[in-house]
C-alpha cells in the first residue's frame, strides 16, 4: 500500500483507519478527572502512529486527520480541531523519517525507537497545543505555560500506550495485510 497510494485498496484502507482512528476514541476512551478541561486517554493517537506504518506518509497522515480531526469536529472540540490536525502532522513526519532512515524495516528495536519517538513527539506537540489553546481564551504567555501541568497525566499514559501497542501491534509480518 505504500508503493500505490493512489490505488482503490489504498484509498479503501485509508477509510477504513480513519473510522476505525475515530472509533479508538469515541469507544475506547477513558476518563481522567481534572480540574481543567475534560481531558481523557485514547487510543486514537496510537492507531494514527499504526496508519502512517501501514499506509505510508500521505494516506496515514490524512487517515488520521480524518479520524482524529473528525472527532474533534462532531464532539464538541471543534475550536481546536485544527490543532489536532496539526499534532497529526508533526508527529506522521517524525513517523515517516525515522521509518526512512532504518530502511523501512519493521524490526522490534526499530518500531521501539519509532514509538518512543512519537510519544515524546506528542507530549512535546501536547505543551505547546495546552499554550496555545490557552492563549486562544485570552491568558497570557507566562501563565499559560501553567496549563500543562494540569494535563502531564493525560499525556504520560498517551505516551505508554502509544510506545506499547505500537511496538506490539508490528510483531506481526506486514505482508499479512497484503492479499
Amino acid at each position: 500500500m505504500r508503493e500505490k497510494p493512489n490505488s482503490l485498496k489504498s484509498i479503501i484502507f485509508t477509510g477504513l483507519f480513519a473510522a476505525i482512528i475515530y472509533l479508538g476514541i469515541f469507544i475506547l476512551r477513558i476518563p481522567i478527572p481534572a480540574m481543567v478541561g475534560r481531558p481523557f486517554i485514547h487510543f486514537g493517537n496510537t492507531l494514527a502512529a499504526l496508519a502512517v506504518l501501514f499506509l505510508g506518509f500521505r494516506n496515514g497522515t490524512l487517515a488520521g486527520i480524518i479520524g482524529l480531526g473528525g472527532f474533534d469536529i462532531l464532539n464538541g472540540y471543534a475550536a481546536t480541531s485544527w490543532l489536532t490536525m496539526l499534532e497529526v502532522i508533526i508527529v506522521a513526519s517524525i513517523i515517516e523519517l525515522l521509518f526512512r532512515f532504518f530502511k523501512y524495516q519493521d524490526k522490534q528495536k526499530q518500531i521501539a525507537i519509532i514509538a518512543l519517538a512519537a510519544g515524546i513527539a506528542k507530549i512535546f506537540t501536547s505543551y505547546c497545543t495546552s499554550i496555545i489553546e490557552a492563549l486562544m481564551i485570552g491568558t497570557n504567555f507566562k501563565d499559560s505555560n501553567c496549563c500543562f501541568i494540569f494535563k502531564p497525566t493525560c499525556n504520560c499514559h498517551q505516551f505508554y500506550f502509544n510506545g506499547y501497542l505500537c511496538s506490539n501491534s508490528l510483531l506481526f509480518n506486514k505482508k499479512d495485510l497484503a492479499y
